[in-house]
């Protein structure tokens, strides 16, 4: 079967799945997001011989799926030619337990039947060493024991367990449960207990969906973005990836086969701030610890652009030959050679989200003065590098310029800093980084500006565009009626948008010319649709982004212009953030109707 991006994820905050439209476990890694996959069939091309877990119907005529309602919980029902029927329900545990959150490094599935006869197969293959073999395994009378490469799981299951040893097809006369999880005995009825843990795992997602400020309009399409971002939340350190794949090709045979399974600081920092428009304080809090720590660990000095989840500062590239790469495409990348990089957006991405624990009343753990102070040195860094060159937000591997979109971001931790030290009633550090903001500001205005178009240029000296100049109206840098941020959204729409899309630039990079615009600039494009009035223009562009989705109700990185087929890393939180944002801007008022 062909792979594509038209999946499901699961999840509980520690460990996550992707599941395709015929039902199976198509990507998981383990124990960690950026681990090693335990199901590598996305990975794996056309006809992958393991990696994957599929409950297989005789004779199935169609499949339908959706999740229930406001949760992460998959229901499939796959429908057999003589009209015989069955549901599997698929979720990893989270809830409450135990004065706790209850969400193991583990996977739940049932399977029952719905309606006349259906027969049924379990194919369960987990992969070990990136995919290089079929886990080995070990059994008992109702477990079985796969020794992946940096975890064993144990499937306990109701289901006769040499049913799924020989994958032989049975008659589903009653339910079945499945719990794949640590390597621990299952201390209660299997059946009884996954169906507890779904009863309440669902029960958790929708009060945490129920405690959300949602727009009037929109609602289905926010719900799912939120869920999912959610899902891309390491729990345990806070950590937010920047999607759950890697090596998803940008577009087809582009050799731009990135692994995002790693925490920017950039995507984490547009994630917690899409979140906390909706009032998921818990995101927020939880990361603010991990950017806490980060701070502490940089001393004042250098910070990378991408962490590890567990705040690891080594996540060398390499590339892999195990697998055969999405749909054949290699290459397959683990680690991120970003870490390596210069990109002095950073500071302000790290000042940006952690000024507000000093305003904030909600938080369990408000901003003190020593968190003020380790700031600060955050800002000295921003105000040291703010005209210097780097990689930019885009990554580029070859080419180094002093990106306006960097400097804007240096220029915002200081003006952040000046206006906390406002709210913490410090005038003398007040003035200082007020004084900081304004020389950057200068410095930009200087370099960035080009007066014969009256418009600003994507870096000091140069004249390209690119779509992070959209950015400077959200950033406080520029008021959006200003004639040179007029100017600027002028060029950009003329030369980097695409039928209704944007790309983020057009000029040739270290791979050549991109072929698939960046869905992520096109809500900034929306967004700026909206700044400028054209409100009517800015909401059909953004239903035909909705409509680009898929089932699940989620988007990749790139689309491709010409066939609107996703492409890049999935699911990206990018692009659910501008669902978030837009629809947030685009929704008509509550007061329209109460």
């Amino acid at each position: 079967m062909k792979p594509n991006l038209d999946l499901f994820p699961i999840g509980n905050c520690g460990v996550s799945a992707l599941i395709d439209r015929q039902g199976r476990f198509v990507w998981a890694c383990a124990p960690r997001v950026d681990g090693d996959p335990v199901f590598s069939a996305l990975m794996d091309g056309m006809a992958p011989e393991h990696g994957f877990w599929a409950i297989e119907m005789d004779s199935v005529k169609s499949i339908d799926q959706a999740y229930v309602r406001n949760t992460p919980v998959l229901r499939t029902v796959m429908t057999a030619e003589d009209g015989s029927s069955a549901e599997i329900i698929d979720f990893a545990p989270r809830h409450p337990k135990h004065s706790r959150t209850y969400r193991p490094l583990a996977f739940a599935r049932i399977v029952r039947p719905l309606s006349g006869t259906p027969r049924i197969r379990v194919r369960l293959r987990p992969s070990a060493d990136w995919g290089a073999r079929r886990a080995p395994h070990t059994s008992g009378s109702n477990h079985i024991r796969y020794m992946c490469a940096d975890v064993t799981f144990r499937l306990t299951t109701d289901c006769p367990v040499s049913h799924v040893l020989e994958e032989r097809v049975f008659r589903l006369e009653r339910s079945h449960a499945f719990f794949l999880g640590p390597d621990e005995g299952y201390d209660q009825d299997v059946g009884h207990g996954v169906q507890g843990a779904l009863d309440r795992t669902v029960a958790y997602w929708q009060d945490w969906v129920r405690k959300l400020y949602l727009p009037l309009d929109y609602q289905e399409a926010v719900i799912r973005a939120a869920i999912t971002l959610k899902l891309c939340a390491y729990e345990e350190t806070g950590a937010i990836v920047a999607a759950m794949t890697t090596s998803v090709p940008e577009f087809k045979e582009s050799g731009r086969n990135w692994d995002y399974r790693y925490c920017w600081i950039r995507d984490a920092y547009y994630t917690v701030r899409a979140l906390n428009r909706l009032g998921a304080v818990d995101i927020l809090e939880n990361y603010l610890v991990y950017l806490r720590n980060l701070v502490d660990d940089s001393a004042g000095g250098h910070v990378q652009p991408v962490y590890g989840v567990g705040l690891e500062p080594g996540i060398g590239e390499s590339i892999i030959d195990s697998v055969e790469g999405y749909r054949g495409m290699k290459p397959v990348r683990i680690g991120n050679q970003a870490h390596e990089h210069l990109q002095h957006d950073v500071y302000g991405q790290i000042v940006l989200p952690l000024v507000q624990a000093f305003y904030d009343a909600r938080l369990l753990r408000p901003g003190t003065l020593e968190d003020f102070h380790a700031l600060e040195a955050i800002g000295e860094r921003a105000f040291a590098m703010h005209d210097q060159t780097d990689a930019g937000l885009w990554e580029f591997r070859t080419i180094a310029r002093v990106h306006t979109y960097s400097s804007v971001m240096c220029w915002a931790a200081c003006d952040r800093l000046a206006k906390a030290a406002d709210h913490l009633s410090l005038p003398d550090r007040a003035a200082f980084w007020r004084e900081r903001a304004q020389i950057i500001r200068q410095r930009i205005e200087a370099e960035a500006y080009l007066p014969d178009e009256g418009r600003f240029a994507a870096s000091f000296g140069g004249r390209e565009l690119d779509a992070s100049l959209l950015q400077m109206t959200d950033l406080g840098f520029l008021d959006a009626h200003d004639p040179r941020q007029v100017a600027t959204f002028d060029a950009i729409e003329r030369d980097l948008k695409k039928g209704s899309h944007l790309f983020r630039y057009v000029e040739p990079d270290d791979f050549g010319e991109p072929e698939t615009a960046f869905n992520f600039c096109t809500f900034w494009f929306i967004e700026a649709l909206h700044q400028n009035g054209r409100i009517e223009e800015a909401r059909t562009i953004f239903q035909e982004m909705l409509s680009r989705r898929t089932a699940a109700g989620l988007l990749s990185e790139d689309i491709s212009i010409d066939d609107g087929e996703l492409w890049g890393n999935y699911p990206q939180t990018y692009s659910l953030v501008g669902i978030i944002n837009c629809a947030v801007l685009l929704s008509r008022s509550w007061t329209d109707v109460r």
